[in-house]
């Protein structure tokens, strides 16, 4: 069954970029490219067992018969400068999370759309139902480039998004964007902690957004984590550096929230950050972390707060010593004795430096 995309559903009233179907069968080709990643990097394999619940969608939905996906540009947001360059921006301008953004409730009402032709529908809004990247290529709507990252004609800065249906559908744009330009590896030089250490391929564990939200548990003993350089939270450094992205974003907006609430998370702030506010206004936002686990965002600002070290640090890291987390605890401490701080003296070192 091949379907007109404006008989199908009006998806840009929805706020949808790109849109597609594809016979469920084509994502078989994406187990195949999972097994070739594994195999390329074998350390890789204990972090993409997760992916694997992606696979054998017909055995977990047996009556699958097609995958629609969509494409949602982000990249037209403001990113208020306390966070600019220290958190990611598909983190900070996360649409899967708060029901009352006009993208959540546009997905919300696709769903219910999709459900009013009579279709049975599953989906996943925050982790997605299949392989997102590799579905969006299928269908047409883009090209997955050498930082492994899907494009769309507004760069990478687009949030996917896919329903499985019980109809055999079918509908594909044609893709007319150009390939990665000949030789490039601008992305594979610039990964900080050489996650990225060739085109198409990356070990995860290594990857500084993958250390500073679900993963990172020991950062006070993870070498790595002297290369984060800025990063808090997430890691945009491939995707910035990419000439592909050049000009694709343009901060024409306000995203609902995001300015009052970048002040609360500066390095300073979230150091004195109390568990009520971070139960209430951050973890439902930056959900990969979870309620228990303030300590986890203040380890890392210590560690930016080494990377990044300012005299006006000192007081926080000093504190941060006796906080009652052993783990932040570990990391202020490793951190004054590195650098010679006390109560009463810098080193000669830290000031030169």
């Amino acid at each position: 069954m091949c379907v007109d995309a404006k008989s199908f559903f009006a998806s840009d009233e929805l706020g949808y970029e790109k849109c597609g179907i594809i016979p469920i069968q084509e994502m078989d080709g994406y187990a195949e490219k999972l097994e070739e990643r594994i195999q390329k990097v074998p350390a890789s394999e204990k972090f993409y067992q997760g992916q694997r619940r992606l696979l054998n969608l017909q055995i977990s939905y047996p009556w699958a018969k097609s995958v629609v996906v969509l494409a949602r540009r982000y990249g037209r947001y403001k990113i208020p400068q306390p966070v600019k360059g220290q958190i990611a921006k598909s983190y900070l301008l996360d649409l899967r999370a708060d029901p009352e953004l006009k993208e959540y409730k546009s997905s919300q009402a696709m769903d219910q759309y999709l459900q009013s032709l009579g279709l049975q529908v599953a989906t996943n809004r925050k982790c997605g139902i299949v392989g997102l990247r590799w579905a969006a290529m299928q269908a047409g709507l883009g090209v997955i480039r050498r930082n492994n990252f899907f494009y769309a004609q507004s760069g990478s800065w687009v949030a996917l998004e896919a329903w499985l249906t019980d109809k055999e559908m079918e509908l594909r744009e044609t893709s007319d964007l150009p390939p990665c330009p000949k030789g490039c590896n601008r992305c594979v030089v610039a990964c900080p902690t050489r996650s990225l250490s060739e085109p198409y391929t990356m070990l995860p564990t290594t990857c500084v957004s993958f250390l500073t939200t679900f993963g990172g548990r020991n950062l006070p003993k993870e070498p790595l984590s002297k290369a984060f350089g800025r990063c808090i939270y997430g890691c945009d450094i491939c995707q910035d550096v990419c000439p592909m992205n050049k000009g694709r974003w343009q901060e024409n907006e306000d995203f609902p929230g995001l300015s009052e609430l970048a002040p609360t998370l500066t390095p300073e702030s979230i150091l004195e950050m109390d568990e009520d506010y971070y139960k209430e206004k951050i973890q439902p936002k930056f959900f990969y972390l979870s309620s228990d686990e303030l300590w986890k965002w203040k380890v890392n600002v210590l560690c930016f707060m080494r990377n990044n070290y300012q005299k006006e640090y000192k007081s926080y890291i000093i504190a941060a010593c006796e906080n009652e987390n052993i783990k932040v605890q570990e990391m202020a401490r490793a951190i004054r004795d590195e650098w010679g701080l006390s109560n009463g003296n810098t080193s000669t070192a830290l000031i030169e430096y």
